[in-house]
């Protein structure tokens, strides 16, 4: 089964913003540990992580034909990127929404997911364990 794992914007910079927020695991820690989980789980991953909205759309469609599953941390153009929405809306897969912290119950612009509809399941406030129950969702719905 093939999995992509795409996280956005200023994920790259993770182990520097607030680590009673998001943690104090780098980028690379995080990926380290989705590898590490789809091993167990006996899943092919790729992990990408850009800053560019329009990098992270051309991944998206780059999916529609060559993935069994994504996970998706589109970090803050959850809350207005439409062009995401509009990019993912066409896959045939499960989708799953991730976010380190629990974006639901911070500032009142972090509540909106412009993706919550198109979603299968979302994992918020987890950190990066949020991350493996994507994966072990995926495994059982994909």
């Amino acid at each position: 089964m093939r999995i992509i794992v795409l996280n956005g914007v200023n994920l790259n910079v993770l182990g520097r913003r607030d680590p009673k927020v998001y943690g104090g695991l780098t980028i690379s820690d995080l990926e380290s540990r989705i590898y590490a989980w789809a091993r167990e789980l006996q899943l092919a991953v790729q992990c990408r992580q850009t800053n560019s909205e329009g990098e992270f759309i051309k991944w998206c469609h780059d999916a529609y034909d060559n993935t069994d599953g994504m996970v998706v941390n589109p970090a803050a153009w959850t809350h207005y990127a439409w062009s995401i929405h509009d990019a993912l809306e066409p896959l045939a897969v499960p989708i799953v929404e991730v976010h380190l912290s629990n974006v639901d119950e911070r500032d009142e612009w972090r509540r909106q997911s412009v993706i919550s509809d198109i979603v299968a399941t979302r994992f918020v406030g987890h950190g990066p364990d949020g991350y493996r129950m994507a994966l072990e969702y995926l495994k059982e719905n994909a």
